[in-house]
């Protein structure tokens, strides 16, 4: 790539006047007068478009750099665990999102904070605390995981560039920054469907590369050669001790599609109209493609073993086995893929401190609509400016660790009040409890014990619910009647 450092930078500089064309035509959508324009991109969301945004932030990041480093750490494990993730993303598209995104509607909801506190009722007082905590919670852990993305797409972008990680990481997030605050939602999906298109390339590009190189016999006989723990593991490290802990990842997968709010909230923008079977069906070999990329971390096992950080397992398959120009196309599809969980989690975050700790600090206020839009646009420069700062002052971290962290433990914290509220109901009080019990059990787990990745969130989820039912029933008198509209 050294090369051909012109076209790397004629590729990027592309990108970003296509990608920020993209979020002034979906500023169109976003109306002074109606803040749903922002938050759930006025709820126009196509089948397509749809799943396209769905697939693109779900695989991203850690699926292009964070997974190829976990396979090439522990082998054949993280091929499986990866794969889970494409059906998991049907179920929830199947079985939860129609409901959910009725249910929102119902309510008037524009984000998952604002859609626990409308649900669970109990008085302003209540629904205004249920809100903002749940706000705060979401806003400090995707800044955790915002960090680990500005890390990743930094380091991809610093060594295709030639240039220093914090200067690349700058130039990444500001884009990223400039193209949200124009459309919001609209903009994140729109530009996300395109940039999965470039994903899809790259994984089926790297996958050709990979098995002309070396035939599947030949890549299970050489890993066998180097550690034979890399093919037939005796635990699921580093998913769980056992070797049936890897299986924990579909029920993750489900859980982190149907509730993470940077995931959940996509629901929410759906048309009325859009059938979800319409959504699953593009959903799936999108997909299984993606799920085929941690093979090139088992490739770079084979080839480079001595490997120092495992998170390098991509950069260095990219400088090494495509040629230049080829391999300078698909780190652009890459730099895509993390750019699609970024800008998701900047929209999210700046929507959970723009609109959800806004009302429910000053209910009140009567600012106008352009005031508000301007809000919402100002708290995307400023979250997205304060996650490059964290990702400068952090200490060392494997990239997948650290997403899991943000993601898993809001996963605890959210599946009470976002997941079991569909099939039993509590109130504002269980809802309160069980966001702390699982961002204290999860992230307890995941900080302070070896537990595998997965298992720890799962404990927090288990807790988190049980949480969730026990202090609902416990204070069930205290319960007002839940609200028919916003």
């Amino acid at each position: 790539m050294e090369n051909y450092p012109w076209l790397n930078w004629a590729l990027l500089l592309g990108s970003f006047g296509i990608l920020i064309f993209i979020g002034y035509l979906s500023s169109r959508v976003v109306k002074d007068s109606d803040e749903t324009g922002f938050l759930v991109a006025g709820r126009s969301l196509g089948p397509f478009v749809g799943a396209g945004t769905i697939v693109a932030t779900g695989f991203s990041g850690w699926g292009f750099m964070g997974s190829p480093g976990v396979a090439y750490e522990f082998g054949s494990i993280e091929v499986l665990g990866n794969f889970f993730f494409a059906p998991a993303m049907v179920i929830a598209v199947l079985y939860f999102a129609g409901f959910l995104r009725r249910r929102a509607d119902e309510l008037g909801s524009c984000t998952i904070p604002e859609y626990v506190a409308q649900l669970h009722g109990g008085g302003a007082l209540l629904e205004r605390w249920v809100k903002g905590v749940a706000a705060a919670i979401t806003i400090v852990l995707l800044l955790v995981f915002l960090t680990s993305q500005i890390k990743a797409v930094g380091l991809l972008g610093a060594s295709w560039l030639g240039i220093g990680l914090s200067d690349s990481a700058l130039l990444m997030i500001s884009v990223i920054i400039l193209y949200t605050m124009l459309g919001g939602l609209a903009a994140v999906a729109w530009t996300d469907t395109l940039m999965v298109a470039g994903m899809g390339i790259g994984a089926l590009v790297m996958m050709v590369q990979v098995f002309t190189d070396v035939s599947p016999m030949e890549m299970v006989a050489r890993l066998n050669a180097i550690d034979p723990q890399l093919l037939n593991p005796t635990t699921s490290a580093p998913y769980g001790e056992s070797r049936g802990s890897v299986f924990l990842v579909l029920p993750y997968a489900f859980l982190f599609t149907a509730v993470l709010p940077y995931m959940a909230v996509r629901f929410l923008a759906f048309k009325p109209t859009v059938k979800m079977h319409q959504v699953a069906i593009w959903v799936a070999p999108m997909g299984c493609l993606l799920s085929l990329v941690p093979i090139v971390g088992i490739y770079v096992r084979v080839a480079h073993p001595e490997l120092a950080e495992p998170d390098q397992a991509m950069p260095v398959y990219l400088a090494n086995f495509l040629h230049p120009a080829l391999a300078g196309v698909i780190t652009l599809f890459i730099l895509f893929a993390m750019k699609s969980t970024a800008n998701s989690l900047l929209h999210t975050v700046s929507s959970a401190a723009s609109h959800d700790l806004r009302t429910a600090l000053f209910p009140h206020s009567r600012a106008s609509g352009a005031r508000i839009l301007w809000i919402n646009r100002i708290w995307v420069a400023i979250l997205g400016l304060v996650g490059f700062l964290m990702m400068l002052y952090a200490p060392p971290f494997m990239l997948s660790w650290l997403g899991i962290l943000g993601s898993g433990t809001l996963l605890a914290v959210m599946i009470g009040p976002v997941f079991i509220s569909a099939f039993w109901q509590g109130n504002g009080y269980g809802a309160l409890a069980a966001m702390f019990t699982g961002l204290v059990t999860s992230g307890g787990f995941l900080l302070f014990t070896k537990v595998g990745w997965v298992e720890g969130p799962l404990y927090g989820c288990l807790a988190s619910g049980l949480t969730y039912v026990l202090v609902s029933k416990l204070t069930s008198g205290q319960r007002a009647p839940r609200r028919a509209t916003a």
